[in-house]
């Protein structure tokens, strides 16, 4: 069984929303079974036993909530000294708001994420521009989920928009399960 752990934080729901999407497109793979977690509840052996992560977190002026930042630093600093996440898969979405149509600091805080991830040698999933629906909720380094409108009022995230967090959980999911048959982990 591939597992994949999907990690999130949030303020409204949006966040949390997008992760339960990952993980019915992750549960979509055959073979593979998805955990959600709080980046509160997260511990060292849930990032360990799994195959495959995906973190997602509300952008709070340009940068990761600070939960996850919490767990990173509280968690992966563990893992990174073990060298236990090597060669496992890994994925990113944001939530927001903000000014311009991507949402302010979607990308400045994914990029962040997946720095996290190249310390931990994990191999990241980016999101294809040909995933359908991508132009409701896709950003190139993985979903975006903007919850308010241009007139920054709150209107949550779309269906469409969960519907490209659900395709990413799949690619993640997939990719995790090709890593893992392979056994290509770096030792």
């Amino acid at each position: 069984m591939t597992k994949i752990l999907i990690v999130y934080a949030g303020d409204y729901g949006n966040t949390k929303k997008m992760a339960d999407a990952c993980a019915e497109g992750a549960e979509g793979v055959k073979g593979v079974e998805a955990l959600v977690k709080h980046a509160d509840k997260v511990r060292l052996d849930d990032m360990k036993d799994s195959d495959g992560v995906i973190i997602g977190t509300p952008v709070h002026m340009g940068s990761m909530d600070w939960r996850i930042k919490k767990m990173i630093d509280g968690i992966c600093s563990g893992l990174w000294m073990q060298d236990l996440m090597n060669g496992k898969v890994a994925g990113v979405f944001t939530t927001g708001s903000g000014y311009g149509n991507a949402g302010g600091g979607c990308e400045v805080t994914m990029l962040a994420l997946i720095n996290n991830f190249a310390e931990l040698g994990m191999l990241f999933v980016p999101l294809p521009k040909m995933t359908e629906g991508y132009g409701y909720g896709g950003h190139h380094l993985g979903p975006y989920g903007r919850s308010a409108d241009e007139n920054m009022k709150h209107i949550g995230v779309t269906d469409e928009m969960l519907s490209v967090a659900g395709k990413h959980g799949a690619n993640v999911a997939r990719a995790a399960k090709a890593v893992q048959k392979k056994k290509i982990f770096i030792e």
